[in-house]
């Protein structure tokens, strides 16, 4: 690798010229008319046209001629064959010169990666086997003037792709395919509580009392009412409400915020779950949520078994049900119910695993801080850790 591609300066100076370039490409677009048009109508989309020819022969293709209409942004040139994306796969297009004008064939050699582009054509197979379109017409609908990451090392910077992710979900498929099944996965959420009678509702965002959980909220001023409210923390004092109403099964998708701090694993804004029922108690949602990872992990990734990483998480058996006090005794052996119920031997047991103890802390809380040092690390499979000392659970029973 030469000095001037690990220079971060003569890297900028190439991009802006590569921008200043596409920019008086654009301007040439601009001169001739409508830069931007958009009056094509996509009739097809890339993966469908994959999968449901997916079976069919170069003969057989050329044959039937099967017209179609495509749009989709270059992500791949290959002289003759150019590679579209759009929001479902990518697919081939020929730049065929025996059916495109020679105008068309000008304008396509001004053409760069990113630039999105409508096409006609018809379907047909290469030689290879891959699927593409044997164009009849293409024109630019978007001018790219930033220009897309190396195609073989992508976009690796992790505070790049948090950034600009707009920029992640054009070249990382992987990323995209999160998105969509995330999408899904709220979906599938909804329609399962929704079988079950639950009443989908939206509470408050704005409060006047933050309340549900322990955290610290942001703060705004209500102008029209000249007074200080908070972004909500969660949602819980409004659906316990709806409950007391009423409705006896209530679920909110929300959207809660904490001022608390930020990493790539925790967001201050984020998308939290969160259903009550009556005639119900803590052994009845375990079932319903054991049931509702089990179905959203069938209907979407299509297996119970979910590989993440080098590990597979099983959602088809029975989830692990431990209190926390038999979840300290289980992974730790070496320990007696004795331990964990004297006062100054869970203390002694806090500190040497690491927590920070600062004296006063009773027996319940001394066995939960046990509980996060020495067990929580170790927890892979699908877990209940149920029964919290009343200490650090006041509200529960």
């Amino acid at each position: 690798m030469s000095d001037q591609q690990l220079d971060p300066q003569a890297l900028q100076q190439e991009e802006n010229s590569l921008i200043a370039l596409r920019k008086e490409k654009l301007a040439a677009e601009r001169a001739k008319g409508n830069a931007f048009p958009n009056d094509f109508r996509r009739e097809n989309y890339c993966e469908d046209l994959q999968k449901k020819y997916a079976d069919k022969t170069k003969e057989e293709l050329a044959e039937a001629a099967i017209p179609v209409k495509v749009a989709g942004r270059i992500m791949l040139n290959r002289g003759s064959f150019m590679v579209i994306q759009d929001m479902t796969g990518r697919i081939q297009v020929y730049v065929n010169r025996k059916t495109l004008s020679e105008d068309t064939l000008a304008a396509v050699k001004t053409w760069d990666m990113g630039d999105i582009i409508a096409a006609e054509g018809t379907l047909a197979r290469s030689g290879k086997g891959d699927l593409y379109v044997e164009m009849t017409s293409v024109r630019l609908l978007t001018k790219s003037l930033r220009p897309l990451p190396d195609k073989h090392h992508g976009l690796t910077d992790t505070e790049q792709r948090y950034r600009q992710r707009y920029v992640d979900l054009i070249v990382n498929e992987e990323v995209r395919q999160t998105f969509r099944v995330r999408s899904q996965v709220i979906a599938h959420i909804r329609s399962f509580l929704m079988k079950r009678d639950f009443l989908e509702v939206e509470t408050p965002m704005l409060q006047t009392i933050p309340g549900g959980a322990a955290a610290k909220p942001f703060e705004t001023h209500h102008n029209a009412l000249d007074m200080e409210m908070f972004l909500r923390i969660a949602p819980e004092l409004y659906l316990k409400r709806l409950v007391v109403g009423g409705f006896e099964k209530v679920f909110e998708i929300n959207r809660n915020f904490r001022n608390e701090g930020v990493s790539t694993r925790h967001n201050p804004e984020f998308t939290m779950l969160e259903f009550y029922q009556a005639y119900a108690d803590y052994e009845d949602n375990m079932d319903l949520t054991e049931e509702l990872f089990r179905e959203l992990a069938q209907l979407v990734l299509g297996s119970t078994d979910v590989p993440y990483g080098d590990k597979v998480f099983i959602f088809g058996e029975p989830f692990v049900r431990l209190s926390v006090f038999d979840s300290i005794l289980k992974y730790n052996p070496e320990l007696t119910a004795d331990d964990l119920n004297d006062l100054d031997k869970a203390r002694a047991i806090a500190k040497k695993a690491g927590a920070k103890v600062l004296g006063f802390e009773g027996l319940g809380k001394l066995q939960v801080m046990n509980y996060e040092e020495l067990v929580e690390h170790k927890l892979e499979q699908p877990n209940y850790i149920t029964q919290y000392p009343f200490e650090v659970s006041r509200l529960a029973r």
